[in-house]
C-alpha cells in the first residue's frame, strides 16, 4: 500500500526534475552555460558533448566563453554550435570561442513564455498519467473499498501538491523571462 504511494511520489519528483531541465534550455537573455548542454561536437570522429571538451565561463552577463582543452578542436566546436541550432553565432579568436547573447525583444520574451507554459502543461499531463497508473495499481491490489478510496485520496493530494510546484516554477520562469 505505502509502496504504491512511494513509487508514485518518486515518479512525480522525476517529472519535476525533467521539467526543470527543459525550462533551463529556455534562455532569458542572460548567459547560462545550460543552453550549450545539447551541443555535440565531432571530436576525432566521435560525437562528444561540448562540456567534456572545454571550459565554459561567463565573462560578462550576456556572454559565454568556451575555452577548449585542445585548441585543435576549435573549428569542430564552432561547427557543433552551428549545427545545434541554438540561435547564437560563435566568434572564434584562435584561443577560445565567444558567444554573445542578444537582448531579447518583447515579442521573443512572450514566445519563450509560451514555450515555458507548454513545458509546464507537459509536466501536468505526465503527473495525470502517473496518477492514473497509481489508481489502476491501487484497484488491482485487492484492498477493501475504504482502503482504495483512502489511498486514491492520498494520490490526489500528491498530484495537487506537484501541480502547485509546477505552477510556482512556471511563474518564476515567466518573471525571469519578462524582466529586463
Amino acid at each position: 500500500m505505502d509502496n504504491i504511494l512511494k513509487e508514485t511520489e518518486i515518479k512525480m519528483e522525476q517529472t519535476i526534475e525533467s521539467m526543470d531541465k527543459r525550462l533551463l534550455n529556455i534562455r532569458a537573455g542572460r548567459a547560462n552555460p545550460a543552453i550549450l548542454d545539447k551541443v555535440m561536437v565531432s571530436y576525432y570522429g566521435t560525437e562528444t558533448p561540448l562540456k567534456q571538451l572545454a571550459i565554459i565561463s561567463i565573462p560578462e552577463a550576456r556572454q559565454l566563453m568556451i575555452k577548449p582543452y585542445d585548441k585543435n578542436c576549435l573549428s569542430d566546436i564552432e561547427k557543433g554550435i552551428y549545427e545545434a541550432n541554438i540561435g547564437l553565432t560563435p566568434n572564434n579568436n584562435g584561443e577560445s570561442i565567444i558567444l554573445n547573447i542578444p537582448v531579447l525583444t518583447e515579442e521573443t520574451r512572450k514566445e519563450y513564455v509560451k514555450q515555458a507554459k507548454v513545458i509546464g502543461e507537459d509536466g501536468k499531463i505526465a503527473l495525470r498519467n502517473i496518477r492514473q497508473d497509481a489508481n489502476n495499481d491501487i484497484k488491482k491490489s485487492g484492498m477493501t473499498e475504504d482502503e482504495i478510496k483512502d489511498l486514491s485520496d492520498e494520490v490526489q493530494t500528491l498530484i495537487q501538491k506537484y501541480n502547485k510546484i509546477i505552477d510556482e516554477k512556471l511563474k518564476e520562469k515567466e518573471q525571469e523571462l519578462m524582466s529586463i
